[in-house]
């Protein structure tokens, strides 16, 4: 693994693993994540120290002794929980890996104590770092996909919705179909037939983000997988919708706690 300045270490690499769309390895002392959304399933464990986050405005804790889902679409950040940073590893699930009816029970409790789930999950990633092993890697994932559903469906339903989620739902596809070029408010609003401050206040109340985060998100996602594929910096960049590529390093640092310069790193 490269490694960065103050302590930290990130490694990043897209397995030839159907269903996996990245795998991210990292080792933070005083990194904060802000708040985001990811399009898909987040699956992590801690290997050293711990992390407070708060998904969807209620504050959660991942620790060494269990296993930590987050639905994607859902806005959540992240800290280290002790002085000393934590060490992490992250496996990035499709949305198709689980279904979408689960999303509302993994918010109501991402923290999974489950030692044998746990242990699957290390076995994985240590099969996802060695070229060869894909249907030992796929294989493993089956198993712990098949976990997850059983753990989630054992919960009860997620009852009612906020207020205006149609809205704030359509306003997020159209930043989706706009990732690169981008929308004005104002073009936004008349598209959806809503007043533009009605519009950022339901879409934030809805999601959890305001609309330009929202979107600056998507695009340092898009910026990463870009990389991903080998793209770049400065190409990546203007691809994502970045002015450039200083705009791109300002936000991508402060999403992901490394400069794309140095994403990936040791792949």
């Amino acid at each position: 693994m490269a490694t960065r300045p103050a302590g930290s270490h990130v490694s990043a690499w897209r397995p030839a693993v159907a269903g996996v769309a990245e795998v991210f390895h990292a080792h933070f002392v005083d990194h904060a994540y802000p708040r985001h959304i990811h399009q898909v399933w987040t699956l992590l464990i801690v290997d050293d120290g711990a992390v407070r986050f708060d998904l969807d405005r209620h504050r959660h804790g991942a620790l060494r002794t269990s296993v930590t889902l987050l639905p994607p679409y859902v806005p959540h950040d992240g800290s280290s929980a002790t002085p000393d940073g934590f060490r992490k590893r992250v496996l990035y699930l499709d949305t198709s890996a689980l279904d979408a009816e689960l999303v509302g029970r993994a918010v109501d409790e991402p923290d999974l104590a489950d030692p044998q789930l746990r242990d699957r999950i290390h076995h994985l990633h240590q099969a996802l770092a060695a070229p060869g092993d894909e249907f030992e890697a796929e294989s493993r994932l089956a198993l712990i996909l098949d976990g997850l559903r059983r753990r989630l469906r054992q919960r009860p339903p997620v009852s009612g919705r906020p207020v205006g989620r149609g809205l704030a739902i359509r306003l997020r596809e159209l930043l989706d179909a706009r990732t690169v070029e981008g929308v004005t408010l104002g073009e936004a609003a008349e598209l959806l037939h809503a007043h533009p401050t009605h519009l950022v206040r339901t879409f934030t109340h809805v999601l959890g983000v305001p609309p330009h985060s929202y979107l600056t998100g998507r695009r340092v996602e898009l910026a990463r997988r870009l990389l991903l594929a080998g793209q770049r910096p400065a190409e990546a960049a203007v691809a994502a919708g970045f002015f450039d590529q200083a705009h791109l390093t300002r936000h991508f640092r402060r999403y992901l706690g490394v400069s794309p310069a140095r994403f990936p790193a040791g792949r």
